[in-house]
């Protein structure tokens, strides 16, 4: 008679687990753009998670139309910078850089990230036109950001989308140097992609990191253990065995996250207490369905929906109640 199978433990699917090169996340791939000009990114810092009254705005829900408590992210949204511009050429081997045009307004902070280009008066931007691609180089401002002790900011490279190439050299001439804010890339009602390094857990064994089962008790000496390591041949351990090793602190990307509310005022959405581990709100923030990647204080990438095809219209959805009780049973 044939053995039992069951399908295996794990998805290979995010192989080698090890941790991330870099705390703050990397964006590759962006959607699509509209018919105006637009920067396709923003970074936050994600503060904590609380509930809301919410109409429920999914089509084929059962609870459509109706009110319903939904957990919110949270992720508090300073202003950012523009430090430069950058063009691309699409050739063979994919998008090659042709030149960059740096701000002569940049924070001294920002020095302490990299090395600083010199300051130069000839902007070629007939350059520009001739591109097939224009990204900015942002960076945040944590400084303004009371619940992280951090002040050197990160950097990261945003997609312009939307319009011929000449709309986004004159979009980009207005906006290099300039602080952006939160309400200039997204709207209520948006679905995007949030991006973040995962909570770290260390090194963990076979059972934790790839949910194997537990050997039988009649086992010799250990049960949290695999079975076997492989075959006599090959005569090395293949990489679909599970192993112990690092779990946590990858990149991970959570699709299709609708963006409830945009506020102004932190005071509106502190709880009594402030956010565990985080504290006040002081700047603009961002309320999201659901729950995103990574733990509090650390800092969050969002972009366009890249996988969004159908069903949600956008518009303001209906919020009749924000949670603001104590998260510490004050």
């Amino acid at each position: 008679m044939p053995g039992n199978h069951h399908p295996r433990r794990g998805s290979m699917a995010y192989s080698p687990r090890k941790r991330a090169r870099s705390q703050t996340p990397h964006i590759r791939h962006w959607p699509k753009g509209g018919d105006k000009p637009k920067i396709q990114g923003f970074m936050g810092y994600k503060a904590g998670m609380t509930h809301a009254l919410v109409i429920d705005y999914r089509p084929t829900s059962t609870t459509s139309g109706r009110e319903v408590v939904m957990p919110v992210s949270v992720v508090e949204t300073p202003p950012m910078k523009v430090a430069a511009v950058r063009f691309y050429i699409e050739a063979n081997k994919g998008f090659q850089t042709t030149g960059e045009i740096w701000s002569e307004k940049l924070d001294g902070e920002l020095a302490k990230r990299l090395s600083l280009p010199k300051k130069s008066k000839k902007q070629n931007w007939d350059k520009a036109k001739k591109s097939d691609d224009i990204r900015v180089l942002v960076y945040s401002q944590p400084k303004l950001v009371k619940g992280i002790p951090k002040k050197v900011p990160e950097i990261r490279e945003m997609r312009v989308s939307g319009g011929s190439i000449e709309e986004k050299v004159e979009y980009v001439k207005e906006i290099l140097g300039k602080e952006l804010t939160v309400n200039d890339v997204v709207r209520e009602g948006d679905m995007l992609d949030f991006v973040a390094i995962t909570k770290g857990k260390g090194f963990q064994g076979h059972v934790q990191r790839w949910g194997v089962k537990l050997l039988t008790h009649k086992n010799s000496k250990h049960r949290r253990m695999i079975g076997t390591a492989g075959s006599w041949h090959p005569n090395w351990v293949q990489a679909t065995v599970p192993q112990a090793g690092q779990m946590g602190y990858h990149q991970r990307t959570e699709y299709n996250k609708r963006i409830l509310k945009i506020g102004e005022n932190g005071e509106d959405i502190t709880p009594a207490g402030g956010f565990p581990h985080y504290g006040q709100i002081n700047n603009s923030y961002i309320l999201i369905h659901g729950s995103i990647p990574g733990p509090v204080k650390r800092v969050v990438s969002m972009r366009d929906a890249i996988r969004y095809r159908r069903g949600v219209k956008i518009k303001k959805p209906e919020i009749s109640y924000i949670s603001t009780t104590s998260k510490q049973g004050v």
